[in-house]
């Protein structure tokens, strides 16, 4: 009996979730605010002309915001005491919440109390890829805000030191597989990462404290590149380029550089030691397969884009990402 009900418990649990995610909908404003997506990418298109550099980030935040109690804009709450989620080392190099607010405001303006702070992020990360000449798709949309944002569960986040084994249990907890892992780990192909992120591949790597302790699994010739860029293990200011020569713009080098060895983080590397995540890395390392990995990509945005989303009466639509509706 007791099995019987927990088998109910769990079937309407699943029902509740799909239905959820059903009401996200591609034309969901089109009556109450049918400009906004104009009124985003006009904001986009402005930044993006003066700084090319801040597509990275904005995409880096929505999958940040969507890893920790799903797309909610949490993480672009603030804390007085600095326990939201923006204050957790995994999220303190995070950049663009200024941004954020801009757009929000021009969106507030245009529409006032229509459209949730998660729902403006998933379309600047869409935007942001797209003006960095990747792939364009419809976001659906109807998320609702948040109002809780707690550092300590920040560590559903993929770290960029994890391994395999670890990847996909924290991409199974939202309903995401190794083929969206492999798939959306390639947003690395823009932005730039801070040393601390990856230096213990450079130093110290098992904890011998010599010069020769570092990553066999990175290439040489490449690892010599970063030593000459990172000081040390605590060089805690200096960026890289995650592709280089072509961070700006969102193409395939990415899995070209995996392929060789060159992917930046551990989790990087990691997609090398499974056989399916390693075949799709070669078989998109030619660059022959833009359009198929495009398509790709874009399923897999959406697909990351319903995890545990707010809708209907849930949540709130804030009119200041920072801070909880008063």
């Amino acid at each position: 009996m007791a099995s019987r009900a927990l088998m109910m418990a769990l079937l309407l649990a699943a029902v509740a979730v799909g239905c959820a995610r059903a009401q996200l909908q591609e034309k969901f404003y089109s009556e109450t605010c049918p400009s906004v997506e104009e009124v985003v990418r006009k904001e986009m298109v402005r930044a993006l002309s003066v700084a090319p550099s801040l597509a990275g980030p904005l995409l880096r935040m929505h999958f940040h915001d969507c890893f920790v109690r799903g797309c909610d804009g949490s993480v672009l709450l603030d804390s007085a005491n600095k326990t939201a989620e923006k204050d957790a080392l995994p999220n303190q190099t995070l950049r663009g919440f200024g941004f954020v607010e801009r757009v929000k405001a021009a969106v507030e303006k245009a529409c006032p109390d229509t459209v949730s702070c998660a729902d403006v992020l998933a379309l600047m990360a869409r935007d942001a890829v797209w003006l960095s000449k990747g792939p364009f798709w419809e976001v659906p949309l109807g998320r609702r805000d948040g109002s809780v944002s707690i550092s300590n569960e920040t560590d559903q986040l993929p770290p960029p030191t994890a391994n395999f084994t670890v990847l996909t249990q924290l991409f199974a907890a939202k309903n995401l597989d190794i083929k969206d892992l492999v798939v959306l780990s390639a947003g690395h192909t823009i932005g730039t990462s801070h040393c601390f992120s990856f230096s213990d591949r450079l130093f110290n790597f098992t904890g011998r404290v010599n010069p020769q302790d570092v990553d066999p699994t990175l290439d040489s010739e490449y690892m010599a590149k970063l030593k000459g860029k990172c000081a040390s293990l605590n060089d805690n200011t200096t960026l890289v380029e995650m592709d280089p020569g072509s961070f700006k713009t969102f193409d395939l080098d990415y899995f070209t550089i995996v392929a060789k060895r060159r992917g930046l983080f551990h989790s990087d590397g990691a997609l090398l030691t499974n056989a399916f995540t390693r075949a799709y890395v070669q078989r998109h390392a030619g660059g022959a397969f833009k359009e198929e990995f495009f398509a790709d990509f874009a399923a897999s945005m959406i697909k990351m884009g319903n995890a545990d989303v707010l809708t209907g009466s849930q949540g709130e639509i804030r009119k200041k990402c920072s801070v909880p509706n008063q």
